[in-house]
């Protein structure tokens, strides 16, 4: 039987590449939707080896979603318009109610660790609600569950993302990082739960084939999420940076005008810093990386660390937190996954079902270090 998959923002940064994907499967009928009906045909027209004729819907998540749903017939929604800092449940709880499976590609802190609130009505209603499809907390957790056996104790995790410049960014992602940037938050430090700020503990770290990347403080779910699922962890820190110097300083240094109240929020002047980001463009790459480093006690009583990257270039970087929505879309549409309830997405795909999805684009991993 067909299913059913509306992809909220379907025409989006990530959208896109999930639409694609998913229009090349036999057994599923993609929805595309977007609040533009010019930019939701032109992006289907634009589809190329379609199984199911794509379909489109326009619609605003802040208004009339729960009569859209019933116009629209979904089997699962894909919510993947952003940021998810400060929005509410209100997709996930209109999916519940309609009585289909919900999977977003959240990145947002309390967002995702708070997904789990709607855990007794999902149930009640035989949905699966999944948080977090996405980089992290997903590939972030698929890394520690494949090196995890191999230690007695696994106490510190220290990993990051280091963007490509020449990507297309989007406002949401944008203005999510500078929700925070230059604010408080805590991480697990040393076994204990520490403030640190966003943007800041400016450092530089060594990726193979891309050399140095300057990297600073991000807040993620995994920083609430893992030190509850992993117990034996004592520290936890996540770190982001952009491709070009000047403008990873000048945000590292806009980051200090907010923690001494000098700007309230940067979040407000989203748009114009990412239209000036685009004016640099020429100055960078299409080579991205992702990198996690595992400290702690081998299975011999010793002192072990592994070290995992994944190097993306040709552009196909933002395509990497796209592969989980992709391969738990499959699963639901096939009844592979049976789960229902509300719950961020933590140790659902291993690492090596993670990375199978993303061959044929130009991205490799390197294990084992």
């Amino acid at each position: 039987m067909i299913k059913r998959i509306l992809i909220i923002g379907g025409y989006g940064n990530f959208g896109s590449y999930i639409s694609a994907k998913l229009s090349l499967e036999s057994d599923i009928q993609i929805i595309v939707a977007g609040r533009t009906e010019d930019k939701c045909k032109s992006f289907i027209e634009g589809l190329t080896d379609v199984i199911n004729k794509p379909e489109y819907a326009v619609l605003d998540i802040t208004k009339g979603l729960e009569q859209s749903l019933i116009d629209i017939n979904p089997d699962i929604v894909i919510h993947t318009s952003g940021p998810y800092q400060g929005q509410g449940y209100d997709v996930a709880t209109a999916c519940i109610e309609y009585g289909c499976h919900y999977l977003d590609l959240a990145d947002a802190r309390d967002f995702v660790s708070g997904i789990s609130a709607l855990d007794a009505l999902a149930k009640e209603k035989g949905v699966s609600v999944i948080s977090g499809v996405s980089s992290v907390p997903c590939l972030s957790s698929a890394v520690i569950d494949k090196y995890k056996p191999q230690f007695q104790k696994l106490e510190t995790i220290d990993y990051g993302i280091a963007t490509a410049q020449q990507t297309n960014k989007g406002l949401a992602t944008t203005s999510a990082i500078l929700s925070y940037t230059g604010k408080p938050f805590k991480t697990l430090i040393n076994g204990e739960m520490k403030e640190i700020y966003g943007w800041q503990d400016l450092h530089f770290y060594r990726y193979p084939e891309l050399g140095y990347r300057a990297l600073c403080n991000c807040e993620i779910p995994d920083l609430s999420l893992f030190p509850k699922y992993y117990p034996d962890l004592k520290t936890i820190r996540f770190y982001a940076g952009t491709e070009i110097l000047f403008m990873h300083i000048g945000l590292w240094f806009m980051s200090w005008l907010v923690r001494f109240k000098v700007i309230l929020s940067l979040e407000s002047i989203a748009r114009p810093l990412l239209r000036v980001a685009h004016m640099f463009d020429w100055m960078g790459t299409s080579k991205s990386a992702f990198h996690m480093e595992l400290k702690g006690v081998g299975l011999d009583g010793q002192e072990l660390s592994k070290t995992f990257y994944v190097l993306a270039k040709s552009g196909d970087g933002p395509f990497i937190p796209c592969a989980p929505s992709i391969i738990l879309a499959k699963q639901l549409a096939r009844g592979e996954l049976r789960r229902p309830g509300a719950y961020p997405c933590l140790s659902l795909i291993d690492l090596d079902t993670y990375m199978k999805e993303l061959e044929g684009l130009d991205i490799k991993d390197i294990r084992d270090v």
